[in-house]
């Protein structure tokens, strides 16, 4: 079992930016990719960005190539998604997930665990 706890999300303005902080703990032993997914008032969730394990991969979607970066805290079992330059079009719930492989996926199913989500609203 993996228990993922996000924090950092908030209010900002356009053009701002915001760190997002994903903690796991539990079964360590374990080799875990890890990703954040969104889910915007009344969309679907979306793949943001991914890690594999270790940090050796990684995917950016599309929409964030240019503005987000994601990195892995292998020490401190934590995971960041730095937001710079955020739109009104970020505003979403953020979930942090985590899958027992290595290597990263982009649909929600392939993820096990999930944390309880954290609330980023980009204002106009």
């Amino acid at each position: 079992q993996v228990h993922l706890v996000e924090s950092g999300g908030g209010l900002v303005q356009t053009g701002g930016s915001l760190r997002l902080s994903c903690s796991a703990s539990g079964r360590s032993d374990s080799n875990h990719a890890m990703a954040w997914f969104r889910r915007a008032p009344g969309k679907e969730r979306e793949p943001v960005a991914g890690i594999g394990w270790g940090g050796a991969t990684k995917y950016l979607a599309e929409p964030v190539q240019d503005r987000f970066t994601i990195s892995l805290d292998n020490d401190q079992n934590t995971m960041y998604l730095q937001m710079h330059s955020l739109k009104p079009e970020d505003t979403a719930v953020y979930y942090c997930v985590a899958r027992s492989s290595r290597n990263i996926a982009t649909t929600p199913g392939e993820y096990e665990y999930w944390g309880q989500g954290t609330q980023v609203t980009v204002s106009s």
